[in-house]
């Protein structure tokens, strides 16, 4: 670490230690682009912006360490330059958004069933627990696994277990050819594609169906690109790059409609669920966008058969719309916000109510 980043972390453990000793609940922030998501933050505001920078970057290796105040365009743009990326394309909703508040809210884009989730890409972080110690898990390569469930244990834990200072994360080229594919179809003959896709062995990197076009898109070298195209079929769609970023931001005009925004997530499946509203299907059919007046519990019921998850992501009253965690997953989730957090100061409700 730089002497900057140094004092930062020190400057952070200081603070954690004092509002652990105080009893005072504290609000971990990055960039903010995110602070729609989960519960609604409470507590005394407590940025990382200050820890900010890249750590290691060897192209060879495949690995990236980056502090967690570090922007994730910053970031993304220092790949771009040695022809790589972050495989799990995560959303930025924001020109301010950090490496750290992405991995801590664990969000990935269109290409999360092709290429994996963002824990997946977790090699070792480094944090400030409840408690002010700084610790370390993981480290930078893949067969480095002493604590390595820990460092995935930081995605989508949304700064409840520590606060990040530090993330490892592995890295893949971009592909030589990205090419999109557009189908007119029904909802249940989009669904049947997606889904066989999942099982099929061709370089598919996204797939998402809206207003009755299912678009396929295909990732990899040129040839394999243009043969499973030819296999596929449909249309050729010339601004397909431009649609996959626009619905990894939310940007498109789907998204801009004055009803609450829902995010449900499931396994893929061979039917259509039909949810009240407007929608918009990815994942290979395990996630649904839904923009519906329909309330958080009428939908949890629609998908519970199916071991679906809702989340509220817009226009919605926060402290309700997200899923309760129930049963041995809550009780081992507050085993783990004991263990790293037991003053439980840090994001507290974020994740669950009862903390």
């Amino acid at each position: 670490m730089s002497e900057d980043a140094d004092s930062a972390v020190a400057a952070l453990q200081e603070r954690v230690k004092k509002a652990a000793q105080d009893g005072e609940a504290l609000a971990i922030t990055g960039g903010g682009t995110k602070s729609f998501l989960g519960r609604a933050p409470r507590g005394t505001p407590c940025s990382v912006h200050a820890v900010k920078g890249i750590v290691h970057y060897e192209p060879t290796e495949l690995v990236v360490t980056v502090r967690a105040g570090t922007n994730l365009s910053e970031l993304e743009s220092t790949l771009a330059q040695s022809g790589q990326m972050l495989p799990f394309e995560p959303p930025a909703f924001g020109e301010g958004a950090t490496i750290g508040g992405t991995i801590a809210c664990g969000l990935s884009g269109p290409c999360r069933p092709y290429r994996g989730a963002a824990r997946d890409f977790v090699l070792g972080v480094r944090c400030i627990n409840g408690k002010g110690d700084a610790l370390r898990f993981g480290g930078e390569v893949m067969k480095n696994v002493a604590g390595y469930d820990v460092s995935r244990l930081m995605a989508g834990s949304m700064g409840t277990l520590g606060i990040l200072t530090e993330v490892s994360l592995k890295v893949l080229p971009q592909p030589a050819c990205n090419q999109t594919r557009a189908f007119e179809m029904s909802e249940e003959s989009a669904i049947e594609l997606m889904t066989s896709l999942l099982g099929r062995s061709l370089p598919v990197s996204a797939t998402a169906y809206l207003d009755g076009v299912l678009r396929v898109r295909l990732s990899g070298s040129e040839a394999a690109v243009n043969t499973a195209a030819g296999t596929l079929g449909g249309d050729l769609e010339p601004e397909g790059d431009a649609f996959w970023s626009a619905l990894k931001e939310h940007r498109l005009d789907f998204f801009s409609h004055d009803s609450p925004l829902w995010w449900i997530t499931l396994k893929p499946r061979n039917d259509a669920i039909y949810f009240p509203g407007k929608t918009l299907i990815d994942w290979g059919g395990a996630q649904y966008w839904v923009k519906s007046d329909t309330g958080f519990e009428a939908l949890s019921e629609l998908v519970r058969p199916y071991g679906g998850y809702v989340t509220g992501f817009g226009g919605i009253d926060q402290g309700v719309g997200l899923n309760a965690l129930q049963g041995s997953v809550l009780q081992l989730s507050r085993r783990l916000k004991a263990a790293f957090d037991p003053a439980g100061i840090l994001n507290p409700g974020r994740l669950f109510a009862e903390e």
